[in-house]
């Protein structure tokens, strides 16, 4: 995920109300307040009873809860400074705090963040889901060759094979159950995710010297390319009985530390590549209205990533990682990472912080207009499914 955020220096005193709609100026009152007391006004209305019966994450490491920590692969954040700030500690999570999916739970009072295996005989067989499982891992992309040179072995999962996990799991649900239409409604209640694409572009497009695609696609074509296989990829998902489907849209990558760095662009977004990202994400919005007209049934939606996190006036933050990183653009382990993480976008070259992480879940749950999200946003979906129920 890729930001590019100002801190709006007129906002000297914001309600925990207002704060948790406007984020995104990042305004000193916020700083002065705290990350805490920020989640705590986001969250503290919706606490107690989960929203809604069970949460699915699909995605790469911006929504990985720990799933690449037993894979054979360098994309990994099992060691300090990740998770410097979550309850737990480290954990395998891409950040120093919260993920968008764990922030997103938290909303939804699903408080108990889980992670692939973990529910397999737990509470899925009594159609209980009381956090969210995710299916997602680092260096994961549409396509399944992107992010192989981070692993000898092809220890990855990309979303093709996420989506064979998720059908196999449900089968076998279905089958103990012994009542598969009792599981497909359940399923119809659920919350789903999906947050992919990044490394379609950084571990693949971007890297002509390991990947043949920028050889073989013009940057119009690869973005038609992606947009092709990821509407089967959805479709593939709907049939596996998602109905409430969130399809998150890139960031800028262009503004990314670690692709700046490789521009030698002094500090300033590589236009080119968000350009190219661009292609890819205007795609979705059309995407989503054409998946909603084939299967009436179904809510999938955009979350624009690229509207929430734009500068919206003030003084524009520094895109530099808040720890020191290794070439691969991740946290030097142990390293002692940067005290004012609530001032930071990133941790890393590529990753967020915590408080980044914030702006995107509030807006993806409660946007602020239609450009946010569209035709929903979450909190719509999730209205929808309570009404139901």
């Amino acid at each position: 995920m890729h930001f590019a955020f100002k801190i709006d220096n007129n906002c000297s005193v914001c309600s925990p109300r207002n704060l948790a709609r406007n984020l995104i100026l990042l305004s000193s009152a916020l700083l002065l307040i705290g990350l805490t007391r920020v989640e705590t006004a986001l969250v503290g209305t919706v606490a107690g009873s989960p929203r809604v019966p069970c949460y699915f994450v699909f995605g790469d490491s911006l929504v990985d809860c720990g799933n690449n920590n037993d894979l054979e692969t360098s994309a990994k954040a099992n060691y300090p400074p990740y998770g410097i700030d979550f309850p737990t500690g480290v954990n395998g999570r891409f950040t120093n705090g919260r993920t968008i999916a764990d922030l997103i739970g938290l909303i939804l009072s699903l408080h108990l963040i889980l992670c692939f295996t973990t529910y397999l005989l737990c509470r899925l067989l009594k159609l209980q889901t009381y956090g969210f499982r995710s299916t997602s891992c680092g260096s994961a992309g549409i396509r399944e060759e992107s992010g192989s040179h981070l692993t000898s072995q092809g220890d990855r999962v990309c979303l093709d094979k996420q989506l064979k996990h998720h059908e196999a799991i449900f089968s076998r649900i279905a089958d103990l159950q012994q009542n598969k239409t009792l599981t497909d409604e359940h399923l119809r209640k659920c919350i789903y995710i999906v947050n992919i694409g990044n490394n379609d572009y950084i571990n693949n497009y971007l890297m002509p010297e390991k990947y043949t695609t920028s050889h073989q696609h013009k940057i119009p074509e690869y973005a038609e390319v992606l947009a092709q296989q990821y509407t089967q990829q959805l479709k593939k998902l709907y049939s596996l009985g998602g109905r409430k489907i969130a399809v998150f849209g890139l960031g800028m990558i262009g503004c990314a530390p670690a692709e700046m760095d490789r521009s030698d662009t002094k500090g300033h977004c590589v236009d080119w590549i968000n350009d190219a990202v661009m292609l890819f994400n205007d795609r979705l919005k059309p995407l989503v209205d054409e998946l909603n007209g084939v299967f009436p049934d179904a809510r999938f939606t955009f979350i624009n990533l690229t509207n929430i996190l734009a500068p919206k006036g003030g003084e524009q933050m520094p895109n530099k990682p808040c720890c020191p990183v290794i070439p691969d653009g991740q946290c030097v382990p142990n390293a002692q990472c940067c005290p004012s993480r609530s001032l930071s976008v990133y941790l890393d070259s590529f990753h967020p912080t915590e408080i980044a992480n914030l702006v995107l879940a509030t807006r993806a749950y409660s946007s602020q207009s239609s450009v946010d999200a569209s035709p929903y946003d979450i909190g719509q979906l999730t209205r929808e499914i309570i009404s139901d129920s």
